[in-house]
């Protein structure tokens, strides 16, 4: 199982014009991805996805730059096998031996940002390979499922207050039970996107589970106020109320409310979790194993939530490689209930792979294939990779 090449593809695919969206990230016509291949001696591969932005479009130049000449040299060779060590000699850089030794961390300067999703990336494609080599799903490696089948959210909701209420139903209609909805800045006043959530709400009845996610673009003072506004909705959670950057806001924004607070997609690395956690600012983790350091960083969230009984919903708003590591991980874990599938246009959710992702009655099976239980459509990669100068 030793390491023979790393290599990392920006892939780059168009939406069609009847797909698109338009959000506070602009009019998404395109998706973006890294792909990343780790191929052993054997010729055995593991494939695994890095994320240059937490929505559809982004520049993937800075990941591929990073797996081919910063993480490639310090694993080829390697035992493929030894994830855990892996992540370490990774994150640690040149001081890898001290923090082995000493067991602490001594990171690297690019400890945040780009360069652990690029971690990420290649730490997936090694759980891949490491459940492929054993025949087994990356849910077995650990633990084994907690559950035969989970509930899946249809995360989309992007129309006005006249038409959210129908593009809502017709998620319902394909056989969800529960959905995610954006607000926030996109819709330029607190006050609409409170009519907008008023009005999905009275459009779906009062069974359906529905989530708002604002992308963190309110203000503390807007949060608050979009809480107040739509109590009486009965919201699943409010996710990403305010930015990232304000932990400690995000905290007070969860103070002033009875609506369970979600967050996490944009961190990076089980530390940012745990001040999430030490501030007392949510009642839901989101990693994303594209961006947090891969499955093995997202595991050790899973038993963050796990300890403080909080609620692991992992982002999963991505190609087909991250998904299935977020549904591996919330079959895992003790602490996930519910998990987000994407009814945006997605061509990396299908097209990029072979297999054929399926939600029946707004329920997801627990994984069952070896690995991620993915294998690339290679006309697809070839005809959307980008040539990096």
């Amino acid at each position: 199982m030793k390491i023979a090449k790393v290599e990392a593809y920006w892939l780059r695919c168009p939406i069609p014009a009847n797909k698109q969206h338009r959000s506070d990230y602009g009019l998404l016509t395109a998706f973006d991805t890294t792909l990343i291949v780790v191929t052993t001696e054997s010729g055995l591969q593991g494939f695994g996805e890095g994320k240059a932005a937490v929505g559809s479009s982004g520049v993937c130049t800075s990941i591929v730059s990073c797996v081919e000449n910063e993480l490639a040299p310090i694993l080829i060779g390697k035992d493929a096998r030894n994830i855990n060590e892996l992540w370490e000699r990774m994150y640690n850089g040149v001081r890898d031996h001290y923090a082995i030794k000493r067991g602490r961390t001594f990171p690297i300067l690019g400890n945040r940002g780009l360069t652990i999703s690029a971690i990420s990336g290649v730490d997936m494609a090694l759980w891949d390979l490491l459940g492929k080599s054993l025949n087994v799903p990356v849910v077995q490696l650990l633990g084994g499922a907690m559950r035969e089948k989970m509930e899946t959210y249809a995360s989309g909701g992007w129309a006005s207050a006249e038409n959210i209420g129908e593009q809502l139903r017709s998620y319902i209609e394909k056989g969800f039970q529960a959905i995610k909805m954006r607000v926030g800045v996109m819709d330029e006043t607190v006050d609409y996107s409170i009519e907008r959530v008023k009005a999905a709400r009275a459009g779906l009845g009062s069974d359906i589970k529905i989530m708002t996610d604002a992308h963190g673009t309110f203000s503390v003072p807007e949060a608050k106020r979009f809480c107040r506004g739509v109590e009486d909705c009965n919201l699943y959670w409010m996710e990403e109320p305010i930015s990232p950057d304000n932990k400690k806001g995000t905290a007070e924004v969860r103070q002033s409310t009875i609506i369970p607070i979600a967050a996490g997609e944009s961190e990076f690395t089980r530390f940012d979790m745990r001040d999430l956690v030490d501030l007392s600012a949510v009642d839901v983790l989101q990693p994303d194993a594209a961006i947090i350091g891969g499955i093995t960083e997202a595991w050790r969230v899973a038993s963050l939530a796990a300890t403080y009984q909080l609620e692991l919903a992992p982002h999963c708003w991505g190609s087909a490689f991250s998904f299935m590591a977020g549904v591996n991980l919330a079959f895992a874990s003790p602490s996930a209930a519910i998990i987000e599938f994407s009814s945006g246009g997605n061509p990396m959710m299908y097209d990029l792979v072979e297999e054929n992702i399926e939600v029946k009655n707004g329920y997801i099976d627990a994984p069952t294939a070896p690995g991620l239980g993915l294998n690339v459509n290679w006309d697809f990669v070839n005809s959307y990779k980008q040539t990096i100068k």
